[in-house]
């Protein structure tokens, strides 16, 4: 019904204004009595097998939403009766910020993918603690945390102990988001020295508390086999919790788009199907140089049961949709966890 009868419709209208009217019409929808419960009855699965421990976690299955979906936190009570087993918020950074100049949301139809140079738009850490403040507690909750857009560059990593000290009490797990192609002034991040600097000052940070909340560390996918056995060895030396591979790419092979439409759209980090095999082989070289020695939980390019297996198999403990949950519906969390029961 969503393929055939609901995409088609909202795919006639602008991607970020469907985006916000969608959430308007499942915060509706959720109010109306019973209509939640047609929800869990009609998606989610319910079953010991697909639950996963990790971090000091339980997981009710291994399907997650990436950040970028519910960046304030807005809808994840309503998001969880589609079968989630757990929700990312985010990216949240210390105060609120417009983002990149409109129009900065783009699809790419005949890829299955979307482009985005959304810059970090979010309402700020106080708005999204106030929304966290209504949790209901049907799922675990991620906070996906940055820096503000015009900080300077030796207040990077205030920005980040800013979100995290007042995001702690209010979520189960937070990743840092070092990795997104969409916002100015980045390239420090992406050095190995700032990230050792960036894990400890947050680590230190998690350790006043008396309980310690995992860290996760989001990759992008370009990153090569160089910069990725510096990922892990950064892993090795700071024992971060795990990494999230991975987030948008910034480059344009492969795709069916024409180049005049690519200029036409500028810069933006690209998601779902044209990234699926690269994100895949940044998970399975993770994997296997590493010799498996911590979690990762794979995003990019899941648009089915088998895109999500692939994922698995090549060395993701977790996987997390975004662009597939748009062009395929909400539908595909439950065909992803039917074909894990399945195997």
């Amino acid at each position: 019904m969503y393929k055939l009868l609901i995409r088609p419709i909202l795919f006639l209208f602008d991607p970020e204004k469907v985006h916000y009217f969608t959430f308007s019409l499942i915060r509706i929808l959720c109010k109306i009595p019973f209509v939640a419960s047609v929800f869990r009855s009609l998606y989610q699965v319910k079953n010991k097998k697909l639950e996963r421990k990790l971090f000091g976690l339980t997981f009710i299955n291994p399907v997650g939403l990436a950040a970028g979906f519910d960046k304030n936190a807005v809808l994840y009570n309503e998001l969880a009766n589609f079968g989630f087993g757990f929700i990312e918020i985010g990216t949240v950074t210390p105060k609120g910020q417009l983002g990149n100049p409109k129009k900065r949301l783009f699809r790419l139809k005949d890829d299955q993918g979307i482009i985005n140079r959304m810059g970090f738009n979010n309402d700020g850490v106080e708005e999204a603690i106030k929304n966290l403040k209504k949790n209901k507690h049907k799922v675990i909750i991620g906070g996906n945390i940055g820096k503000n857009t015009e900080t300077k560059l030796e207040d990077y990593t205030q920005d980040y102990l800013d979100v995290f000290k007042e995001l702690h009490p209010f979520v189960d797990y937070f990743v840092l988001n070092v990795s997104c192609p969409n916002v100015g002034s980045h390239a420090k991040l992406s050095d190995k020295d700032y990230l050792l600097e960036l894990i400890t000052e947050c680590q230190s940070q998690n350790n006043l508390f008396k309980i310690k909340k995992p860290i996760l560390l989001k990759i992008a996918p370009d990153l090569n086999n160089s910069q990725l056995d510096e990922i892990i060895e950064l892993v090795a030396e700071t024992k971060i919790d795990g990494v999230i591979a991975s987030n948008t790419s910034t480059t344009r092979d492969n795709l069916n788009v024409s180049k005049e439409r690519l200029q036409e759209i500028g810069n933006g980090g690209v998601s779902g199907q044209p990234i699926k095999d690269q994100s895949t082989q940044v998970i399975k070289y993770l994997a296997d140089t590493s010799n498996k020695s911590f979690p990762i939980i794979g995003v990019g390019g899941i648009h089915s049961a088998e895109d999500a297996l692939e994922k698995l198999n090549a060395g993701a403990d977790l996987v997390q949709i975004y662009t597939g949950f748009i062009y395929e519906g909400p539908g595909l969390i439950k065909k992803i966890n039917k074909a894990l029961l399945k195997k």
